[in-house]
């Protein structure tokens, strides 16, 4: 039988296909939403996906009522395999329009500003991105302007698809139980809220849903949510001198309050943490602050919300008749706290990665991802590479060779896993 990597060199790619499809089908989340999924149109992608992976002859695939798509490629090895579960999101961020996306494809990239037709205010420059100076002759697929692409996270998506295309077309490859998993909400952090744990056959999994190439994230932000809700005093703004207290003004106050040169997304990098206000609403009477906050050291999430409390007593003490309540949440905690005790599926992700002629680098992401939480719940997960740029934004950008390399990562560190237990 011909060796893997020869059928890697011969495989036709589907992933570019795929994505451009994929992109087309708006599937943004909703924040506000109480319904899971928060929105119905996430479930447009999952039929699709569906259907797809019963082409490929995977019957069990399946899309469930949450909005979850669920499939099982079985083992066609005799001896004992470690399950790997593949996964990648299906929403895209609330934060730019995903409606009516027109990918396009710039071929043989050669450095050049990328001007988006449809507004052409709107300029990817080389300047701005300098990971583009790694795609010289590559193609990159961009939106067009008025809409983010939705690389985070279809570029996932095609690329484990491509994963299940190639198994479909060499089906004497061997490899061990593959779970795949395509989850909605991610975006509004809810990504892990109602899926199945007893539907996934895995002892580790990994998510799809890096930048560079090469990359391994290992480590995460804790994230907590924190929430000030205001009661003021209202009257009638004819009659208001001292009397009204406007919760809407105490509100202003308290964000315009918070540190300006530390603890800021604006001010700070690496594994420097911060605190975010997020949303602001309500009214003269009553109104509610919503706040991330983000750390790598999971203590220091307390103290971020000691602070934003400590804030806002000292601007309340200005306003003796308004009064607030303070409410923190647990979102996400850095996985790298259980993934310290599971090398072997860091170290194997590397070497496929060096196997597919990358240089690997494990990194840290300000940020989380679905993987955050399916570690805390028993699966070890880290974060592949899947080729996404300029996250939730109209510049934001993938490679085709980019995203073909991260399919073929997955294929090496499929049969890593199955050579290493068949040696023992």
């Amino acid at each position: 039988m011909p060796q893997l990597s020869e059928l890697i060199q011969k495989y036709a790619f589907t992933s570019k296909e795929r994505f451009l499809d994929y992109v087309q089908i708006d599937t943004q989340s909703d924040p506000h939403s109480s319904s899971s999924p928060t929105t119905e149109k996430q479930k447009n992608l999952g039929k699709v996906l569906v259907q797809e992976l019963h082409s490929l002859g995977i019957s069990n695939a399946h899309l469930d009522e949450f909005g979850y798509v669920y499939a099982h490629i079985a083992s066609n090895v005799a001896h004992e395999v470690p399950g790997l579960c593949f996964c990648a999101h299906m929403d895209t961020s609330p934060d730019c329009s995903g409606e009516n996306v027109k990918p396009i494809v710039h071929p043989y990239y050669h450095g050049q500003d990328l001007v988006l037709p449809d507004d052409p205010s709107v300029v990817i420059r080389l300047s701005e991105h300098p990971d583009l100076a790694e795609q010289i002759g590559n193609d990159i697929i961009t939106a067009s302007g008025t809409t983010l692409l939705g690389a985070d996270n279809k570029a996932g998506v095609a690329e484990i698809m491509d994963v299940a295309a190639f198994y479909a077309a060499h089906p004497e490859v061997p490899h061990g139980p593959i779970t795949i998993l395509f989850t909605p909400d991610e975006e509004v952090g809810r990504g892990t809220d109602h899926v199945d744990m007893e539907k996934i056959n895995a002892q580790y999994g990994y998510t799809l849903d890096g930048e560079k190439r090469g990359h391994l994230e290992n480590e995460t932000f804790s994230a907590d949510g924190f929430v000030v809700k205001i009661q003021g005093i209202s009257q009638h703004p004819g009659f208001a001198k001292g009397r009204m207290e406007s919760a809407l003004k105490i509100a202003a106050e308290i964000v315009n309050t918070l540190p300006k040169d530390r603890l800021s997304p604006e001010t700070t990098e690496g594994k420097e943490g911060f605190i975010h206000p997020t949303d602001i609403y309500g009214s003269v009477e009553e109104a509610t602050i919503e706040f991330i906050i983000r750390d790598f050291e999971t203590e220091k999430l307390r103290e971020y919300g000691f602070i934003i409390q400590q804030i806002s007593e000292m601007v309340l003490r200005k306003y003796p008749n308004s009064s607030a309540t303070y409410t923190q949440t647990e979102q996400y905690r850095n996985m790298n706290e259980i993934l310290v005790d599971h090398p072997e599926c860091i170290d194997l992700a590397m070497e496929a990665m060096r196997l597919a002629g990358l240089k690997a680098e494990t990194t840290s992401i300000r940020g989380g991802t679905d993987g955050s939480r399916l570690t805390f719940m028993g699966l070890p997960c880290p974060n592949i590479f899947a080729g996404e740029h300029a996250f939730h934004s109209k510049q934001e950008w993938v490679s085709v060779q980019d995203m073909q390399k991260a399919t073929e990562t997955v294929l090496y560190l499929v049969d890593l896993f199955q050579n290493l237990k068949h040696k023992e």
